[in-house]
C-alpha cells in the first residue's frame, strides 16, 4: 500500500500501517488521519459523531459501526486497535515531525527520508513477489504435470495378457504389435458395417520391430484375411484365467481377437507362433483413434495416383494428387479398397502403410517441437488406446516412443508379410491368403537377426562371422548345375515334415531333382551339416549357396564317392524352414517394401 494514497502519511512506514487487532487476531489497515497535517488541536477535540461510512468499507478503519474520538474510531464492544508506530526523529530536522506539536522545532529532510523508505519498501516487495511467484510456478508446474499425467493415464485401457507379452529391457530389440480394432462403436462408425459388433476383430495389424542398436525399424503388415492356425490362449476373466482352445484348422487372422472371447494376448500368441518372434507389448487402436489422431496432427498428407470416388462404401471422393486428410475423411481413406488395384485387402494395406508412414514423418517434422501439438496428440492417442500392463501408464509409453524416435526416418521400412493365394479355395473365389512358405520365413529371420531392410548399415555381425580364408575359398570355388546335385535329406531338426518340405523346395524352386527324403535322422542334431566326398565339392558348394550354409556346416570326407552316390544333408535344430538361409541375408527379399521417408502415391 502506497502511503501517498492515504492522507499525508509519508512519514509512516508503509509496513506499520498494518496493525494487529487483538480482538480478531487479524492484521488490518489503520491510517491516522491526523498524520502529516498541520497541528490543528481543534480537529482532535471535535465532539464525537456517528460514523456514516459503511461498516468494513475500505476507508472505514473499523470492523463494525462505531464512533470517532480523538481521530480514532472504536467500537462499543471492542478495545481500541493499537495506534501506529512513529519512526525516531532524525537529528537533522527541517520538516515538522507529525504528532510532536507545532513548536517542537524538530525537523527532518522529508524528501530524502521518503526516497530512502520507499526504496526499502520496494526491495521488500520485490523479494516477496519473486519468492511467491517462484513458489507458484514450481507448485503449479508440478500440479499441471501431475494433472496431465493423470489425465493420460485415465484415458488408457489396460489388459493383463499374462505371459503373451515378453518383458524386454528398453535397451534391447523390441517387437510391438499394433492391432487395429474394427469395432464400430463411436459417432459415425456404424456406417462402416456390422454396427452390432461391440468387441471388434483384429483388422489392420502391424508388427513393429525396433532394432537393438536403434539404427532401423521394420513395420510388417499382417493381412486380416490371412489363414493361420490360432493357438491355445489363456485369457484373464476377472480374477480367473479361462483357456480358449486352439482353432480347429486354419482361421482368418482377424479372428485371433474378439472371437470366442479371445483377447489381444491371443493375437500376440498367434503372431509369435506364425513368425517365431517374441512380442514384447501390444497397442490396440480403433476407428476413433484414426479420426482423433489425424485431426490432432492437423491432417495427414497422402497421395493418390488416380482419383477415388466410392459412393457406396467408404464415401471417399478425392481427385488424383496430394491431399491432407483428417477425421472422417482420414478413416474413409484407410477403410477404402474400391478403386484400388484389384480392390483387395492387400491393396488397401499399401494405402494404410502410406498413411502411417506419412503420419510418422509429420510427428517427427511438425509435432515434436510443439508442446501444444504434442499434448493434443498424446491426449488423442491415449483416449482410444488399449495396451498391456507392461506399458500401462503414460511414462512408460513416453519412454517407448522415445526409443522409436531414435530411428532415422529413412531407416524405417514398411512391408506386408509375403503371402500367396489360398490354394484350398477355387481360383475364381479366392478371398483369403496363406503365408509364402519361402519368403515369409526369410522376412522373419531377418527381423530376428536385426538385419535392416533398408541396407543403410552393414551389420557388425558380418565381420564376426567372416570365414577363414580356407573356408572362403571352399565356398567361392566352382559350383555344379542344380540338375547334377545329388543329396539325401535326413530330418534331425525335431520339426515334423522338415525333410519333405526341403525336398519340395529343392525340386520345385531350385531344380535339384535328384534329392531324396530319407526320413528322420538317427538322432536330433543341433546344427545342420552337409557331408560330401572330395569329388563332390562342386555339388556341395552349389547346395551350400542355395541353403545359405556356412562353410563350417560342410564336412568333407577322405575318399571319393561313386558317380551316382549322393551327399548327405542332416537338418539340425538351427533349421528355420525350407528356403530360409541358415545365416540371415544381407539383402531383403523383394516383398514390395516402402521406406518411411519416401512419398509414394497409392495406386
Amino acid at each position: 500500500m502506497d502511503a501517498h494514497s492515504r492522507g499525508r502519511a509519508d512519514e509512516i512506514d508503509p509496513a506499520d500501517q498494518w496493525v494487529l487487532n487483538p480482538q480478531t487476531g487479524n492484521y488490518e489497515l489503520r491510517l491516522d488521519h491526523s498524520a502529516g497535517q498541520s497541528s490543528q488541536p481543534s480537529q482532535a477535540a471535535q465532539p464525537s459523531r456517528t460514523d456514516r461510512t459503511p461498516s468494513g468499507g475500505p476507508d472505514s478503519g473499523i470492523t463494525g459501526s462505531g464512533t470517532r474520538s480523538g481521530g480514532r474510531r472504536t467500537t462499543p464492544a471492542e478495545a481500541p486497535v493499537p495506534g501506529q508506530r512513529r519512526r525516531p526523529a532524525d537529528p537533522d530536522t527541517t520538516d515538522p515531525v507529525p504528532g510532536s506539536g507545532a513548536g517542537s522545532g524538530r525537523r527532518v529532510p522529508a524528501q530524502s527520508r521518503r526516497k530512502r523508505k520507499q526504496g526499502a519498501s520496494r526491495k521488500k516487495k520485490v523479494l516477496l513477489w519473486t519468492g511467491g511467484t517462484m513458489a507458484f510456478v514450481l507448485v503449479g508446474g508440478a500440479v499441471g504435470a501431475y494433472a496431465i499425467y493423470s489425465k493420460l493415464n485415465g484415458n488408457l485401457g489396460v489388459v493383463d495378457v499374462g505371459t503373451a507379452a515378453k518383458p524386454a529391457s528398453i535397451k534391447g530389440p523390441l517387437n510391438i504389435l499394433i492391432i487395429g480394432n474394427d469395432v464400430r462403436t463411436g459417432e459415425g462408425n456404424e456406417s462402416y458395417g456390422n454396427k452390432d459388433n461391440v468387441t471388434g476383430h483384429a483388422d489392420t495389424t502391424f508388427l513393429i520391430h525396433i532394432a537393438e542398436d536403434r539404427t532401423n525399424a521394420t513395420a510388417v503388415s499382417i493381412p486380416r484375411d490371412l489363414k493361420i492356425e490360432i493357438p491355445e490362449c489363456p485369457t484373464k476373466v476377472g480374477d480367473t484365467t479361462k483357456v480358449i482352445p486352439a482353432s480347429v484348422g486354419k482361421r482368418k487372422f482377424n479372428e485371433s481377437y474378439g472371437v470366442e472371447g479371445r483377447d489381444p494376448g491371443c493375437t500376440m500368441r498367434t503372431v509369435t507362433q506364425m513368425s517365431g518372434l517374441p512380442i514384447n507389448h501390444f497397442m490396440m487402436v480403433d476407428f476413433n483413434a484414426v479420426k482423433k489422431l489425424s485431426t490432432a496432427v492437423g491432417g495427414v498428407k497422402v497421395c493418390l495416383a488416380k482419383p477415388i470416388n466410392d459412393k457406396t462404401y467408404s464415401k471417399l471422393n478425392l481427385p488424383a494428387g496430394e491431399h491432407r486428410v483428417q477425421g472422417e475423411q482420414a478413416l474413409a481413406f484407410l477403410r477404402n479398397r474400391h478403386g484400388l488395384g484389384n480392390e483387395s485387402d492387400l491393396d488397401r494395406i499399401k494405402q494404410q502403410q502410406q498413411f502411417v508412414a506419412s503420419m510418422i514423418r509429420q510427428l517427427k517434422e511438425e509435432t515434436l517441437d510443439s508442446p501444444t501439438k504434442l499434448l493434443d496428440v498424446a491426449n488423442a492417442a491415449t483416449e482410444s488406446l488399449t495396451v498391456d500392463k507392461g506399458i500401462g501408464d503414460a511414462m512408460k509409453l513416453t519412454a517407448l516412443a522415445k526409443e522409436l524416435a531414435k530411428v532415422d526416418l529413412k531407416n524405417i521400412t514398411f512391408l506386408t508379410v509375403p503371402v500367396v493365394d489360398n490354394p484350398d479355395e477355387p481360383p475364381t473365389k479366392r478371398a483369403t491368403v496363406v503365408l509364402d512358405s519361402v519368403k515369409a520365413p526369410q522376412v522373419f529371420s531377418m527381423i530376428e537377426q536385426d538385419v535392416s531392410f533398408t541396407e543403410v548399415k552393414k551389420k557388425e555381425a558380418d565381420a564376426k562371422k567372416a570365414k577363414s580364408q580356407a573356408q572362403a575359398k571352399l565356398l567361392q570355388g566352382p559350383k555344379a548345375p542344380a540338375a547334377e546335385v545329388r543329396v539325401d535329406v535326413y530330418n534331425g531338426s525335431g520339426t515334423q515334415g522338415a525333410a519333405q518340405a526341403t525336398i519340395n523346395w529343392l525340386q520345385n524352386d531350385e531344380g535339384v531333382s535328384r534329392s531324396t527324403n530319407k526320413g528322420n535322422a538317427p538322432e536330433k542334431a543341433a546344427k545342420t551339416t552337409l557331408s560330401y566326398a572330395p569329388n563332390q565339392a562342386d555339388q556341395a558348394r552349389a547346395l551350400a549357396a542355395m541353403m545359405g550354409l556356412q562353410a563350417t556346416a560342410l564336412k568333407q570326407g577322405t575318399t571319393d564317392a561313386g558317380e551316382r552316390e549322393p551327399m548327405t544333408l542332416v537338418l539340425g535344430a538351427d533349421f528355420k524352414g525350407a528356403g530360409v538361409p541358415m545365416t540371415a541375408p544381407t539383402k531383403a527379399p523383394d516383398v514390395g517394401q516402402v521406406e518411411a521417408d519416401k512419398k509414394v502415391c497409392a495406386q
